[in-house]
């Protein structure tokens, strides 16, 4: 019996942590929460966020962040494209402030660096699990 309960305990915090969408799973962030840096900036880049499916957290929104603007409100197996001026960038998560619910009452704010080229893209992915909570990290666009 305690064996049991042992591997049920360790399912289900498994189970918290996120894991990367199959590429046909993945859908894009609709318009209306695409908040801002949706129009082409001459001589600019892409930065492209997705987030993993996973339990943590599976039912509220993450604020993405994009120079400390918010620009999008991204779901579980969403992927969203910002067009920004090459340079240094900073790309970040918080929580989802515009929520009433009790999934704006968190405290998150993860931030990163990303040098965006003309022309180039940046990856980042949205992960969590269990120990952790959220964090952003640099992605390749081909490590599916």
């Amino acid at each position: 019996m305690r064996l049991i309960c042992a591997a049920v305990s360790l399912l289900l915090l498994a189970g918290c942590s996120s894991y990367r969408s199959d590429s046909g799973q993945v859908t894009q962030v609709p318009a209306d929460r695409l908040l801002a840096f949706q129009d082409p900036v001459d001589g600019g880049g892409r930065i492209v966020v997705n987030r993993d499916m996973g339990g943590l957290g599976s039912g509220c929104y993450i604020a993405v962040h994009v120079d400390r603007q918010l620009a999008a409100r991204i779901g579980i197996g969403e992927e969203a494209s910002f067009q920004v001026p090459s340079g240094d960038r900073i790309i970040g998560i918080g929580i989802d402030e515009t929520d009433d619910t009790l999934c704006s009452k968190g405290r998150l704010r993860r931030e990163k660096a990303a040098h965006v080229e003309a022309g180039q893209s940046e990856h980042f992915r949205i992960v969590s699990d269990n120990r952790e909570g959220f964090a952003i990290l640099a992605d390749s666009p081909d490590a599916q």
